[in-house]
């Protein structure tokens, strides 16, 4: 073989190896994210590489993980109709700082599925936050950080107000976010109830229907309005849609929507829960509270909310377009948050 051959091998297989070595940095699973790793770009962070299951009370939880086994645990909750890869860029910071984190898709979404087809497709506020204690007992986490936003963040508020010995600590996106059968009752102002449009869709026959035939083009139209100054592209909505193919994905919405409305029963096993949610219990686990000053979706005022908690806490507002989808459009900022409530 001559020695001009032998020269391109070698720059080939050079080529080759160092393809490689940049794919292996970039993979997520790493528990040794060195500090000198490029600061990641939001929306352009790699899938997570792979999913784990396990059975946790009623479900098969599909979850990913990042960090080192024996990393302090977070967990991470996502909202609808997002999925876990809104920690795309929040979890490899989390877990270069030794954090082990736990981003599990939520009942109706991803891998994530019911054990019996018996079991009712329940999409209530109580019955979400069960599923996460039962994930924790299952993966045997005695306590974690808790953070989330929408979906993810009233979970959060209840698991931190029911079980505080489950929950080290939280930060909740938009607040306190507890809700209230008889609360909901109580009619908004017009500009308010018209925020929740798609809550009144949802209540109809017709707004089941569209939503299972529309859902792709009614949850991307939902990103757009909820985070209007968050310029997402397809491949970045595109990565979170598979989540909605979820046999049971709008079975668990159109539940929940319907729930908070009166317009659909609850399960009995979750009555007590309900009672103590109606007198919107005090958190007292250490929190920090975020919003995005572009925030589309409905929220409440923070200075309405402060009251709520009882512990150490404290309220940020992250500015530069930050919509409803924060911790992806903020992961710098939310994965702060999460550290910083940790030394509370």
């Amino acid at each position: 073989m001559s020695e001009k051959i032998n020269q391109q091998r070698r720059r080939f297989l050079g080529i080759v190896a160092m393809i490689l070595a940049t794919t292996q940095l970039g993979r997520f699973g790493s528990a040794n994210a060195q500090s000198s790793k490029p600061k990641p770009t939001v929306g352009t962070t790699m899938p997570f590489d792979s999913l784990k299951q396990i059975n946790a009370g009623v479900l098969n939880v599909g979850y990913a993980e990042a960090g080192p086994a024996n990393g302090r645990p977070v967990i991470l909750l996502h909202g609808w109709p997002y999925d876990i890869h809104s920690y795309i860029d929040v979890a490899p910071l989390l877990a270069s700082k030794g954090y082990r984190v736990i981003i599990p898709y939520l009942r109706g979404y991803g891998t994530t599925r019911f054990l019996s087809s018996e079991t009712c497709r329940n999409g209530q506020q109580s019955a979400l936050a069960i599923d996460i204690i039962a994930l924790m007992d299952a993966l045997k986490i005695e306590k974690a950080v808790i953070a989330g936003y929408d979906w993810g963040a009233r979970t959060a508020n209840i698991i931190a107000a029911l079980w505080p010995d489950r929950c080290k600590g939280l930060v909740s996106v938009s607040g306190y976010l507890i809700g209230s059968l008889e609360a909901n009752k109580m009619p908004l102002p017009p500009q308010a109830e018209l925020q929740w449009w798609y809550q009144f869709y949802f209540a109809t026959e017709r707004g089941r229907a569209g939503y299972e035939k529309y859902r792709r083009d009614f949850n991307k139209l939902i990103w757009k309005l909820a985070s209007p100054k968050w310029n997402f592209d397809d491949a970045t909505f595109d990565r979170s849609a598979a989540s909605f193919n979820n046999p049971d994905h709008v079975s668990i919405v159109i539940h929940n929507y319907r729930w908070r409305l009166g317009l659909a029963e609850g399960e009995p096993q979750y009555d007590e829960f309900e009672k103590r949610l109606v007198a919107f219990p005090t958190i007292a686990v250490p929190t920090i509270t975020l919003e995005g000053d572009a925030n589309g979706a409905p929220h409440p005022e923070p200075s309405s909310y402060a009251k709520r908690f009882s512990g150490k806490y404290s309220h940020r507002t992250i500015k530069g377009g930050i919509g409803h989808n924060l911790p992806q459009e903020a992961p710098q900022e939310f994965a702060k948050a999460v550290t910083e409530v940790d030394g509370y």
